[in-house]
């Protein structure tokens, strides 16, 4: 067996960040020749993805990128903070977000990692991934990706809160490309965000949430002993409350309680709308 130095172990090493005990065993075993160690490496990484699967990724990051009146989101997670943190970690986020702009993505679709994988194309993005792994040692996934093509009149705005865990974009049309619209974008993000709405009007709220919610109301109102028309009048105005509260355009703005989001939209211009929103918080 060919002698394995510390130099040649610390130089592996500052090549491709993986661990010092695997850059040595990979020396060992390809007669201490570096690059099919990197080569090895890599392969392990990959062999060892399904094992790190296991582990809980519940740490990471949002990041968004803005390319020419698009713009990408995609939440990375790993399984500790430390890595989260790391250079590594955030390198490989702002690349899963400027592929979006060169995959063919279903535009405005939220998608898994697996199916970013799977487009025609995501094989590169996979393979840095795999890097990623092999380096930091953690069960690093891309979680969710999404990127919006602005239509043409429309300002997009984006946030990021928390640290980066959580992250939102808003797509604002009618009210014309301009610091005025591209502000309130921006304030609606930042809103939506702290506030996590569940849809963007009562409409848009799934009809099995709606019902489930009011189903909970009815029972309530009945051990209460109401009569049933009384009941009824409670249900419907606890549901305003619950579309108040979870509908984004009906929800009073966090910087300013008395105004609802739609209001902020109708200042905004008489044409003017939240064509929609995104919103991801990590490991959620």
């Amino acid at each position: 067996m060919a002698e394995i130095t510390a130099a040649a172990v610390k130089s592996l090493r500052d090549r491709t960040g993986a661990g010092m005990m695997d850059c040595k065993k990979a020396l060992q075993d390809v007669g201490g020749d570096e690059e099919s160690a990197i080569d090895l490496l890599r392969q392990r990484g990959t062999a060892n993805a399904a094992k790190r699967a296991a582990r809980t990724a519940s740490e990471g990051t949002v990041h968004i990128e803005e390319r020419g009146g698009r713009v990408a989101m995609v939440e990375v997670i790993t399984e500790t903070d430390f890595v989260s943190r790391s250079e590594a970690f955030e390198d490989f986020a702002r690349s899963a977000a400027r592929h979006l702009f060169d995959l063919p993505v279903p535009e405005g679709e939220v998608l898994r990692g697996e199916r970013v994988f799977d487009l025609e194309g995501g094989d590169a993005l996979r393979a840095e991934l795999d890097e990623l792994r092999v380096k930091v040692g953690e069960n690093a996934q891309l979680g969710r990706a999404v990127r919006y093509d602005v239509a043409e009149g429309g300002v997009a705005g984006s946030y990021l809160h928390f640290g980066n865990r959580i992250g939102v974009l808003v797509e604002f049309a009618g009210a014309g490309v301009g610091e005025a619209a591209l502000d309130t974008a921006k304030g609606i993000a930042m809103h939506a965000a702290a506030t996590n709405p569940v849809g963007l009007s009562p409409d848009d709220i799934p009809d099995e949430v709606v019902q489930r919610e009011r189903a909970v109301l009815i029972e309530q109102a009945k051990e209460a002993g109401k009569p049933p028309e009384i009941a009824e009048k409670m249900v419907d105005g606890r549901m305003r409350k619950f579309f108040e509260e979870n509908a984004l355009l009906w929800q009073p703005f966090v910087r300013d309680p008395d105004k609802k989001i739609k209001d902020l939209v109708s200042e905004a211009g008489a044409d003017a709308s939240v064509r929609r929103f995104v919103r991801f918080e990590v490991g959620a």
